[in-house]
């Protein structure tokens, strides 16, 4: 090799070096599209603590609320691709493109994947003075007053909208849907009392049941959780094969520079074994994912089977947003 083609080679590969050993420089930006005090909010404000350590950066939480977080997910695929902004979205980012007519971005081809999470439960809770002691008397309750109890949720394409759709899927039966914009607001109606029941993320509601401010009839895990060793879960009280997570996952924009990446993949990996970080996740009812789920294969792999599992639900329930 000639002495001009080595000093070509070794210009082109410094600067990648260089950027990848000084990254970051600079606050990263976690971009959450749902409202301040949700449950991804939560999530997100914690691991960002932990990650920023690793990284050894500020983490900065940019909260970008919208109707099913669509337009904080557009704006990640769309920013430069240099590590500085990042997305955490939860199980909405495999539904969006069934409930959406027009999206502009692709969750599959304009995003490089960090890594799962969180898988969150889900429980069933109802407002503090709902007429009925145990699961059994709920659901014959409702079913008979369905055209008179409302189903809160944080909005199309929320977790708590599409536990919901699946909870009506599964008794076959319909009621009253009322949206909000966002989860803290649903869930201030039904301590209230102005709406009846909902569906929501452990990280939302865990403290609310402690507190004995709302009613539990259940957890959507396959068995019992430990922040709520004696709340029951649905498939125990007879819906069998009711099981469903709420997963949440980080995203990069398209094309950012591999060796950022890497350095996020890594550093993620070990701010979800930070002890801190752990233990405030167990209180909220749920903890990271194992290691070998934190990966961008693991991530990539879910997102394909999840948008091909969620697109004939939501075809069947008829709802689409613009």
């Amino acid at each position: 090799m000639s002495m001009l083609k080595l000093y070509v080679l070794i210009c082109g590969l410094v600067p990648g070096l260089v950027f990848s050993q000084a990254y970051p420089t600079k606050p990263v930006t976690m971009v959450i599209p749902f409202a301040a005090g949700g449950p991804t909010d939560t999530l997100g404000r914690n691991l960002a603590l932990a990650w920023g350590r690793q990284l050894k950066q500020t983490v900065i939480v940019e909260n970008l609320s919208s109707a099913g977080g669509i337009v904080a997910v557009a704006r990640v695929a769309h920013a430069s691709p240099d590590g500085y902004q990042l997305l955490l979205h939860h199980i909405g980012m495999s539904t969006a493109p069934a409930l959406y007519r027009k999206l502009d971005f692709d969750p599959l081809t304009d995003f490089e994947y960090i890594g799962l999470v969180a898988d969150v439960p889900m429980t069933l809770v109802a407002r503090s003075n709902f007429p009925a002691a145990n699961l059994k008397e709920f659901l014959t309750y409702i079913k008979a007053n369905n055209t008179k109890v409302t189903l809160a949720n944080a909005g199309v394409g929320a977790a708590s909208h599409l536990c919901g759709l699946l909870f009506m899927s599964a008794i076959q039966t319909d009621f009253l849907t009322v949206p909000y914009k966002g989860t803290a607001p649903a869930m201030n109606d039904l301590l209230g009392g102005q709406v009846d029941f909902m569906c929501d993320q452990t990280t939302n509601t865990t403290g609310q049941i402690k507190a004995g401010k709302v009613k539990v009839y259940g957890v959507t895990t396959a068995k019992r959780i430990a922040a709520l060793p004696d709340v029951p879960t649905l498939d125990e009280q007879g819906m069998k094969g009711f099981t469903v997570g709420v997963w949440h996952g980080a995203y990069a924009p398209k094309k950012t520079p591999p060796a950022v990446q890497e350095r996020l993949v890594t550093t993620m990996q070990a701010a979800l074994q930070d002890p801190d970080f752990i233990k405030i996740l167990a209180q909220l009812g749920t903890e990271p994912v194992p290691q070998n789920q934190a990966t961008p294969a693991a991530l990539q792999s879910l997102l394909k089977s999840e948008i091909a599992k969620w697109a004939p639900v939501i075809k069947k329930a008829g709802v689409y947003a613009d």
